[in-house]
């Protein structure tokens, strides 16, 4: 099988123009393509996962990604698929949000002797002169086509500020940008990204002619990737000190039954002959496949040292044995205990197991806390500062899925 029909088969690719064309491209190594990467944050989350996992693939077969990290857009703020404005970002916040991302990047990606670029479109976008935006760039794009696009529809109204109106334009202008400079002849992006990326198609044919040659792919990365990493707390990170290597590891561990052979054709290398033999195991067999998820996931983001850390304390926690030092701990100091003791509502608030404390006396009442094992059921109960100084401390936890280790020092 080539590589553009494995991309078919562990389904990845939604929507394409040029099919022929793209898929003779990426299957003799040919494409240079890029996807673009907000930088709102200082790490990467899951919904990035699978755009890291694809640029790895096409650049095993030969094909060179370009990382296009909006220094420039980020100052903007992209519309598509909110309901508000996004808070405006200064340009040093940018720039360290970019430099997180490359080295979380190059985890996937080769950089060394050009084989990937890393490229920042506040370098062109900065620098732009108003009036000659409007002539050279703006003069290509109909308002009527541009309302008509899902990302600008959803926002009409609550209101679209002008400069969010501008997005489309930028991010077209970013693909003649990186044609006209690194030869890119494709972009990749999500199925909520289909308008801008016809949009910068489109601009390099009406600038260039139209033998100009240039691709756009639409993968399903948003759709999917907002599925995944969805937790109490919010995003999934990928940076250890936001996700912790067994938080991670946990998160797809217990994912559902439903979703697992899906995630291991998009987020893992493993052969589709391995994922189908997989495919075979039923009922509670299908723990074996989650296990195994969750251990090449989090191989590729945190290494195989703290991937097999994270499986050990894993099955030690669920089989009650010893290898525990890798649960994620909290340290709580003398204070956080009167008397020497603190209610249980307190603790699964201050342990971040609970947002509240009236989600933490719901959990309790409904029986879904346990202390070392114990269940607890009284909202009064306490936790000793004993208990805490253990060498071991306390093991809290909160439903199936969130355990957290308590300690005083």
């Amino acid at each position: 099988m080539e590589l553009f029909e494995e991309l078919q088969a562990r389904g990845l690719i939604a929507q394409v123009t040029d099919e022929d064309e793209i898929k003779e491209l990426i299957n003799q190594g040919k494409a240079t393509f890029y996807i673009g990467f907000d930088p709102t944050a200082d790490s990467l989350h899951v919904g990035h996962f699978m755009a890291l996992c694809l640029m790895k693939r096409l650049q095993m077969g030969g094909n060179k990604p370009i990382a296009l990290v909006g220094g420039g857009t980020g100052m903007i703020g992209d519309p598509t698929g909110r309901s508000d404005m996004r808070q405006m970002m200064t340009k040093e916040v940018i720039d360290h949000n970019c430099e997180c991302f490359k080295k979380q990047m190059s985890r996937f990606i080769d950089f060394s002797d050009g084989k990937a670029l890393m490229v920042n479109n506040a370098d062109w976008l900065l620098n732009l002169n108003y009036v000659d935006v409007l002539r050279e760039v703006g003069s290509h794009f109909s308002v009527n086509n541009m309302l008509r696009a899902e990302c600008y529809k959803q926002r009409m109204e609550k209101g679209l500020s002008f400069l969010e109106f501008n997005y489309m334009i930028m991010q077209s202008y970013d693909f003649y940008k990186l044609y006209l400079d690194y030869g890119c002849n494709m972009q990749f992006g999500g199925d909520d990204q289909w308008s801008n990326m016809l949009g910068g198609t489109e601009l390099i044919r009406r600038k260039l002619g139209k033998d100009a040659y240039a691709m756009t792919i639409n993968l399903l990365l948003t759709s999917e990737g907002k599925k995944m990493g969805k937790t109490q707390k919010g995003a999934l990170w990928l940076d250890a000190e936001k996700t912790s290597p067994y938080e991670f590891y946990q998160y797809w561990r217990n994912i559902g039954d439903a979703d697992v052979f899906k995630c291991l054709k998009m987020l893992t290398f493993l052969s589709l002959e391995e994922i189908a033999e997989l495919e075979k195991l039923e009922g509670s067999d299908i723990n074996k496949a989650k296990e195994i998820l969750a251990f090449e996931t989090t191989k590729l983001i945190h290494g195989e040292e703290e991937a097999a850390k994270a499986q050990q304390s894993a099955r030690a926690l669920f089989g009650g044995g010893a290898g525990l030092e890798n649960v994620p701990t909290v340290e709580l100091c003398e204070a956080d205990f009167t008397d020497g003791s603190i209610v249980i509502l307190d603790l699964l608030v201050k342990a971040g197991l609970a947002p509240s404390k009236s989600e933490a006396r719901r959990n309790v009442t409904q029986g879904g806390v346990t202390v070392d094992g114990e269940k607890v059921t009284d909202i009064n109960a306490v936790v000793s500062l004993e208990m805490a100084k253990r060498d071991d401390g306390v093991m809290v936890r909160r439903g199936k899925k969130a355990y957290k280790k308590v300690v005083v020092k």
